[in-house]
């Protein structure tokens, strides 16, 4: 703003001579113009040629006094130069943008527009006017145009079209309800296979080692699902269906055990694992971390093996669904110093397979 009022002041002084006396007047510009010029690179002998915001200024402001076709003979730079700096200098005139009050609305806070898109987040069924009002009981004044601005800037559509549910919120919302069973098959030392029985519960992600056997018949399986009511318990009651697929040994007798308890079969689709992920990643755990780093020697041996497993699985094992805590733990333990590695403890699980750690008392 400063620099514009002393570019158009020195501009009205310089036109005074030049209506007076125009041709001594032209003179003397040149002349200006040619000592600025070698002011210029008196300042900058050794290196290049920089022009400061004052010289931009002179050479601009004295370009009124010379004939413009003179001034390829006169000034230093070339005439769209020269007119991009008077263009600048007069769009800096006129620029409004560093005024402390800009006029128009003020603009929305950084927390308000957080708390528009944490509402439409949590809430998808919830349109402009519905956040709105929440936020007016809030105690927050906004506008439901402010709020469809703040929720379009963020890429969130409108709530029909949001209301979903998607598939990961519907999954989890019925997870708690949901037990999956699937056979795993080990490879004993003497080349035999058997075949293990594993089921476990999508909303604990806790996991239970039926049974291992190496004729899996049908009668085998319908006695491990009776084993499987007993242990669990009145937390039956709390499972409404099992994903399973269609494995010829999972009878009616089978769906029959789980029907008696409320609990509804549900197959899977042929040949579509994923549609069994959860079960089919608790294999590839289980294959991962403990099957493939033994040498099984017998059936007994298995089921030592896996049922020793799934207790770290079940008590010290993280699981990032569950914020990184095991199936059977509700809550993270409470750190009351910081951390020391002498106060560490390790214990050896499945003779130092896997490893669990707790800081002594």
């Amino acid at each position: 703003m400063i620099v514009s009022l002393v570019y158009q002041v020195t501009r009205k002084l310089l036109s005074v001579p030049a209506v007076l006396l125009r041709r001594q007047a032209t003179k003397d510009a040149e002349l200006l113009v040619l000592r600025r010029e070698n002011a210029v690179l008196r300042r900058q002998l050794t290196a290049p040629v920089r022009y400061e915001p004052v010289d931009r200024l002179w050479f601009a402001a004295l370009s009124a006094l010379i004939p413009r076709l003179r001034w390829a003979h006169v000034f230093p730079v070339t005439p769209g130069t020269l007119l991009a700096w008077h263009r600048r200098l007069v769009a800096d005139r006129w620029d409004y943008s560093t005024r402390r009050s800009k006029p128009g609305r003020p603009p929305t806070a950084k927390a308000m527009k957080e708390l528009v898109v944490r509402l439409a987040q949590e809430n998808p069924r919830w349109g402009c006017r519905r956040i709105q009002g929440e936020l007016a009981r809030l105690g927050h004044q906004i506008g439901a145009s402010k709020v469809w601005e703040i929720l379009t800037a963020a890429g969130i559509g409108p709530a029909p079209r949001c209301s979903g549910p998607t598939w990961r919120e519907f999954v989890t919302a019925q997870a708690d309800g949901i037990i999956a069973c699937d056979f795993l098959h080990i490879d004993l030392v003497d080349l035999r296979r058997v075949y293990a029985l594993v089921f476990l519960e999508h909303g604990t992600r806790r996991l239970h080692v039926a049974g291992v056997t190496a004729h899996p018949t049908a009668e085998w399986t319908v006695q491990q699902a009776r084993n499987l009511a007993v242990e669990l318990g009145v937390r039956f009651e709390s499972l409404r269906y099992l994903v399973r697929d269609r494995d010829g040994k999972y009878t009616e007798s089978f769906d029959a055990v789980f029907e008696a308890e409320g609990i509804e079969p549900v197959q899977t689709a042929p040949r579509a694992p994923r549609m069994n992920a959860h079960c089919e990643r608790v294999i590839g755990t289980l294959r991962r971390e403990v099957l493939d780093h033994v040498l099984f020697w017998n059936e007994t041996h298995a089921l030592r093996v896996l049922d020793a497993y799934a207790r770290h699985y079940n008590q010290h094992r993280p699981h990032q669904a569950r914020g990184q805590l095991p199936p059977l733990v509700s809550e993270h333990p409470v750190l009351l110093s910081a951390p020391a590695v002498d106060r560490l403890l390790r214990r050896r699980a499945l003779g130092g397979i896997v490893n669990e750690y707790r800081y002594v008392a």
